[in-house]
Parts: C-alpha cells; structure tokens; sequence
C-alpha cells in the first residue's frame, strides 16, 4: 500500500476504524497525518470530536478511553496519536485493536523505526487495522520522487535542475518539500524549473554546491575544488561536513559501478547508476549528459583509488564524531579530507 492510496480513501470519506503508520520515513506519516486533520471533519465538529494525544505523555488507557467515546453531532470523531514510539504501553491497546468503536478513527502515528509486526500487537494489527509502513527512499529513487514530487505542484524541472535539488537537499523528503514550497511562491505554475530559478528562490548556488565539487573532485581540478571547498569551510552552517560527506560518498559509489561500465553504452551505464528518464524515446540522448561526469572520473581515478577514497570518507566520518579528532574545526577537516581525495 502506498501513502496516497489512504489519502485518496481519505478524501473519499471511505473510512477504517484503525490506521497504524510506521517507519523511518517521517514524510509520509505527516502527509497522511495532514489529511486526517483537515479532511475528515469540519470546524464546528473538530470542537467535540478532535483529539492529539501524544505517546510520551499518555498510557493505553489514555488511548483507549478516548477511543471509547461516541461522536458528538458528526458521523465520527477522530483520534490521532502522535510519536507512539515513546508510548511503552502501545502493545497494550491490543484488546481495542481487536474490537474497535465503528464511529472513531484512530490514527496512530509510530515515527523513526519499524514496528515488529510479527509480535502479538503487530498480528493484531494485520489482522484489524489499515498497516502502512513508510520505508525511507535509496538514493538514487530521490531524483523520481522530485521529479513526482514536482509534477503534483504543477511544474516541470530540468534534467540539470533535478540533479542539483537531488545532490543539493540529500534525502530529506520533508527538507526537499520545503524547499519547493518556497520556489512554488514565487513562480508560476506550469513554469519550468531550471538551475537558475533554484539558485534564485532555493539559495542554492549554481557555483558552489556538492554538484559542482563532485564534477571538479572527477575532474581532480585542484583549483576549482579549493575554490568551493573554501567557500564550505567558510559557512559550515549552510555547507555541513556530514552533507559533503554523504554526497561524496554517493558520487564515488556511482563511480565505482561506472568503471564496470566503462565500455558499455552511455544508456546502459545510465541504467546501473540508477537513473531513470520520462521519455524512452529520448532516453539514449539524455543518457550522455547524466552519465559524463562519471566517465570523465573513470578516466581520473583507477578501482584501487576509489578504494582509496572511500577510505578517507570513512575516516573523516569518525574524526567528524570525535574520533581521533580532539578540537579540529569542520571546516578544516573538509579542507583536508578533499585534499586527501585530490591526492588519491
């Protein structure tokens, strides 16, 4: 089940008794979470029908009392429960679960990590509840979800563009989110997006971005690399260690498996990377520009210095956490670590 199918049903005032959402993934339960409160009831009913209840500071009990009730002047009312993980008698609403008020809708919202549905709570939920497990995206399913993401706003977005968001914002779907609502007050619908209007309205710099240091660190261009990394080093608040530090780490990966596609064709190489294209058509054609910052790093870095670099990723991860590392200021250790790299 995806998150839009209970939105849809939602919005279609098709109702269950009982929704348990879990995962890793915080976007989607906020987005489901969302349409709960403001699509099931009106304004007026919200006074007598409406209740947030959060884990930390409620039991079973709390819950299950709430739950119990009867609507007052509406068809249902609703009971959200919010950060469930913390409740450490969550496993005990099982005898609700199993019989639950047909006039009450009782979303609970476990956040962070995946709940044991082969425990007794868990068969129980199956067995009685809408389950929707809400998985954090790969890496490379990022661009798509964007691009989706995008479309649903009313937008079209440049190949280039979606690259820099991609590579720019990392994984974050609520950052991601964000970040487009801000451009999507500025510009017109239907516009297409391009670099430009991202580093207009996002504040994203066409110059100095992870983009920009990934194509110069495959180009081992020592003079553009210092230059942005001492644009970095300079504002760690906006351009965190940790960021570099994933994008890197995502672009030599993607290296790794390009030099195993070094004599395929630029298609072929596109697909092993993961990218995927909305016209078939013309996916040969687009498939040159998303693969040649990687086969121009193939030329630069051999399988044994990708080893290499992956290497000093590691280190600088632990240093970044303390490890062998006492008072280095970030922005000196980005410094180093990308000279190390330049090195390789």
């Amino acid at each position: 089940m995806k998150h839009t199918d209970i939105i849809t049903s939602i919005k279609k005032k098709e109702y269950k008794p009982v929704y348990f959402l879990h995962g890793e993934e915080s976007f989607f339960i906020d987005q489901i979470t969302k349409v709960f409160e403001e699509n099931i009831l009106n304004e007026s009913e919200k006074s007598f029908n409406f209740t947030v209840l959060y884990g930390k500071e409620n039991d079973f009990r709390a819950v299950g009392d709430n739950a119990a009730r009867f609507p007052m002047m509406a068809s249902h009312q609703v009971i959200i429960v919010k950060e469930a993980q913390e409740m450490k008698t969550l496993s005990e609403l099982k005898a609700y679960i199993q019989k639950p008020t047909p006039t009450t809708i009782l979303l609970i919202c476990h956040k962070h990590k995946k709940y044991d549905m082969r425990s007794a709570f868990g068969k129980a939920l199956k067995a009685n509840a809408v389950v929707f497990e809400s998985k954090k995206l790969y890496d490379n399913e990022i661009p798509k979800w964007v691009s989706k993401h995008i479309a649903s706003m009313g937008y079209k977005i440049e190949d280039s563009a979606l690259d820099l968001l991609s590579e720019h914002l990392g994984s974050n779907l609520s950052k991601i989110a964000n970040e487009l609502d801000k451009l999507s007050i500025n510009v017109a619908k239907e516009t297409l997006i391009t670099p430009k209007l991202i580093q207009e309205h996002i504040g994203i710099s066409k110059d100095y971005n992870v983009f920009e240091l990934q194509e110069a660190l495959g180009q081992k261009n020592a003079l553009k690399t210092h230059r942005i990394i001492n644009h970095f080093a300079s504002n760690t608040r906006k351009y965190p260690l940790m960021m570099t530090l994933a994008s890197l780490y995502g672009f030599f990966s993607k290296l790794y498996i390009a030099a195993a596609y070094a004599r395929s064709s630029d298609l072929e190489m596109a697909k092993a990377l993961g990218f995927t294209f909305r016209d078939p058509n013309k996916a040969a054609y687009a498939a040159r520009f998303r693969v040649a910052k990687f086969k121009t790093g193939v030329k630069h870095y051999s399988k044994d210095q990708v080893e290499n670099v992956f290497s000093i990723l590691k280190e600088y991860d632990l240093k970044y956490k303390g490890v062998g590392n006492v008072n280095t200021p970030e922005g000196e250790l980005l410094k180093e670590m990308v000279i190390r790299i330049l090195a390789a």
